[in-house]
């Protein structure tokens, strides 16, 4: 199956974080357009999570230790590690979750 995420509508999930979201069997995958300013508090969740940067600076707080990260890079997040963040410019980010995120559906 071929998707065009363009065709997919975007959800804001978060003020200023507009998402758009592919759900399969046992992940999610979150194409996201971000804000700049625009804040995700510290939380944290059972899914692991993979988080890429593909356009802006995104900061992210990951067990207490805050990084800026540029395109890229892509960071790890374990089941139930707290975490948040803020995009310092306009961002594109992408995200995989696993299991899959019920509550974006």
């Amino acid at each position: 199956m071929n998707i065009d995420i363009e065709n997919i509508k975007p959800k804001e999930i978060v003020k200023g974080y507009h998402g758009r979201f592919i759900h399969m069997e046992n992940f999610t995958y979150a194409h996201w357009e971000v804000e700049a300013g625009a804040e995700i508090p510290l939380h944290s969740h059972v899914h692991e999570q993979m988080m890429q940067v593909l356009e802006g600076e995104f900061e992210l707080t990951v067990n207490g230790k805050t990084k800026v990260y540029k395109p890229g890079t892509i960071v790890t997040i374990p089941s139930h590690v707290e975490h948040g963040g803020k995009a310092i410019t306009n961002c594109t980010l992408t995200d995989i979750f696993c299991p899959v995120r019920e509550d974006y559906q």
